[in-house]
């Protein structure tokens, strides 16, 4: 959609985040209007598109992904291992099989299922850097571009091997000097700090038991120079709490406030096992946490205690996870997933719309943003389009409560800035068979 096309969405079923029964009109990358039912546009459009059929969502954000993951889903090695295990038996399988042509391929898959789930803004915690993939990042940006998704690039770290006390083996690792060079090339290359933004940096040192208390500082004092954002997975299994308190002397919230990180410019994944005085200094600091409720239960690591860190202020996001701890890239499938995994512990306390906040607001807060999560005037025109027209939806009563209840899974159109990336359940310009083919073929033949 050029920047002077003015389009109308008109009379979609039903809408999210907007009083808007009567439609929306986009006029280039942002929402202009948005009209109650029975009204007309203030002023000419040049199109219209009739929604009626749909229920209307804005554009969903995935806050934390490893998408190399996606080439080893269900392997063998790992099935029915907790995390530590999990990573001990898939390391060795990454550092041989993620290559530049595998990876490229991997990204692209990934976003393409978050893409046609209702995702239009993905952050993926790229960490893993064998020797040959220095170039992890380019390759991102790169695919992003072409999809036409946002994306928030975490040029993640691992800098403790096994021989130094930690969890990775020495051939995924790098040196401190060499990651925080590549970290500053990157920023520096890709990070749009403007409205609107299609790409954005975040540095993202990947555990603390796997980078060492210098990397931590050191990033995140380059991240305050250069206006980024920080992430890191903290919180998600007893075993990163026996791992701090044996190293470090301490649990792991002491160990993200002495390296600096314990502000509003932190976003954390899984944050499972923060005791209530914890929740209360990471809600009072404004730190995010990424609520990962798939990955969570397949690797049995507990439950984010969604509700108390909200509660305590803490910006409160969704995410897929890898996909080799989830086996999946389906953002609306984690909507519905993080609803029932709630309910087991707040009961119906928790709503359908609350875990469509999580999705939305809640990951654009994580990411920093005001301009993306929502349906409002000025904001950015990212969409997700869903019908009800399945057998699953038969007899379907609310419907958004339908789309999280009855389990929605793929959109039939996305909107990212304007354009429209899925039409009538296909990914424009991707052909899904072909890329089936290709990863599926690198995947088989680990």
């Amino acid at each position: 959609m050029d920047a002077h096309v003015r389009t109308w969405l008109k009379t979609p079923l039903a809408i999210l985040h907007a009083d808007a029964a009567g439609g929306l009109v986009i006029d280039g990358a942002k929402i202009v209007e948005c009209l109650p039912a029975g009204a007309m546009p203030a002023t000419p459009v040049d199109a219209v598109q009739d929604l009626s059929r749909h229920v209307v969502l804005p554009g969903l954000i995935n806050t934390h992904h490893h998408m190399y993951q996606t080439l080893t889903r269900a392997h063998p090695a790992a099935i029915n291992r907790e995390l530590f295990d999990w990573l001990k038996a898939l390391y060795p399988v990454w550092a041989r099989v993620v290559t530049p042509d595998s990876f490229r391929l991997a990204t692209r898959l990934a976003l393409t299922e978050l893409l046609l789930s209702g995702c239009t803004t993905a952050a993926d915690h790229q960490y893993l850097f064998p020797p040959g993939l220095e170039g992890a990042l380019d390759i991102q940006a790169t695919e992003a571009g072409a999809i036409g998704m946002r994306m928030t690039l975490m040029r993640g770290s691992m800098n403790l091997s096994v021989k130094d006390g930690g969890l990775p083996p020495d051939s995924v690792v790098q040196d401190q000097d060499t990651i925080l060079c590549d970290s500053e090339r990157v920023i520096g290359r890709y990070h749009q700090a403007e409205e609107g933004a299609m790409l954005q940096v975040a540095l993202a040192p990947c555990s603390p038991f796997s980078v060492t208390p210098a990397l931590m500082r050191e990033s995140a004092e380059l991240a305050t120079r250069c206006g980024c954002r920080l992430h890191t997975h903290l919180g998600e299994t007893h075993d990163e709490d026996a791992f701090c308190e044996a190293r470090f002397g301490c649990r792991p919230v002491d160990y993200l406030e002495q390296n600096g990180w314990l502000h509003d410019r932190t976003w954390l994944a899984h944050g499972v096992h923060f005791r209530a005085e914890e929740i209360g200094r990471l809600g009072g600091a404004g730190v995010g946490v990424c609520h990962c409720p798939t990955s969570n239960m397949l690797l049995a690591s507990g439950q984010c205690r969604t509700r108390e860190l909200e509660a305590a202020g803490a910006p409160l996001g969704l995410g897929v996870d890898g996909s080799a701890s989830n086996d999946g890239s389906n953002l609306m499938q984690e909507v519905r997933q993080a609803l029932l995994l709630n309910r087991l512990t707040y009961g119906t306390a928790v709503t359908h719309l609350d875990a469509l906040r999580w999705a939305t607001e809640g990951s654009a807060r994580c990411l920093g943003r005001t301009d993306i999560g929502r349906i409002a005037v000025g904001a950015q025109a990212d969409l997700a389009c869903f019908t009800l027209d399945e057998l699953r939806f038969s007899g379907a009563g609310d419907p958004l409560a339908a789309l999280v209840l009855c389990g929605a899974h793929r959109a039939d159109r996305v909107m990212v800035a304007g354009q429209w990336r899925v039409v009538d359940g296909q990914p424009l310009g991707i052909d899904v068979e072909e890329l089936r083919r290709q990863h599926g073929n690198i995947s088989l033949n680990l």
